[in-house]
């Protein structure tokens, strides 16, 4: 498989943990872009959404994701690139984009450091009020969905790969 997996979902639905064990099992590399944006920036996501804020951070999250030059490549994304149609149209033309779906009650259940981990949202808005404005968004730009609510990792992983080495042999 030459071409690029794209790991796109909610902050907690677990892109860099399956990212990372899906790369294994397909020989790939891995990448996570809230990782790369860290080190460009040489600061957190969250000390670069406070004192820059949320736009400014948004910005740069574009720029360094529609820069990556990607190659058989597992790319855990960050939860708020899919607000770039600009970095989501990059991100596509090299390679399949998969939403990791988790309904909303076991993400909040997920999410116990939400004021730290770096999470975009907007003044006076909610988790849940994100969640319901993002996941159209994920859906519009994936190519295929796994659904992660109530399971394991390992069992994610296996129906993603299973599900990529169909769509590639027909």
């Amino acid at each position: 498989m030459n071409r690029n997996i794209i790991l796109t979902g909610m902050s907690g639905a677990g892109k860099s943990t399956l990212g990372v064990l899906l790369a294994k099992a397909l020989g790939m590399d891995f990448i996570d872009t809230d990782i790369v944006i860290q080190q460009r920036v040489g600061r957190t996501l969250q000390s670069i959404i406070n004192s820059d804020g949320i736009e400014r951070f948004m910005e740069t999250e574009e720029s360094v994701v529609s820069s990556l030059a990607l190659n058989n490549c597992v790319t855990a994304t960050g939860g708020s690139v899919i607000y770039s149609d600009k970095a989501m149209t990059a991100l596509k033309r090299g390679g399949i984009v998969v939403c990791l779906y988790v309904d909303f009650d076991e993400l909040e259940a997920r999410l116990t450091n939400i004021t730290t981990r770096g999470i975009v949202m907007r003044t006076g808005s909610k988790l849940e009020d994100v969640y319901k404005e993002r996941l159209p968004l994920y859906q519009k730009y994936a190519d295929m969905t796994i659904d992660c609510t109530g399971r394991d990792i390992e069992s994610c992983v296996g129906e993603l790969v299973m599900q990529l080495r169909h769509d590639t042999n027909e």
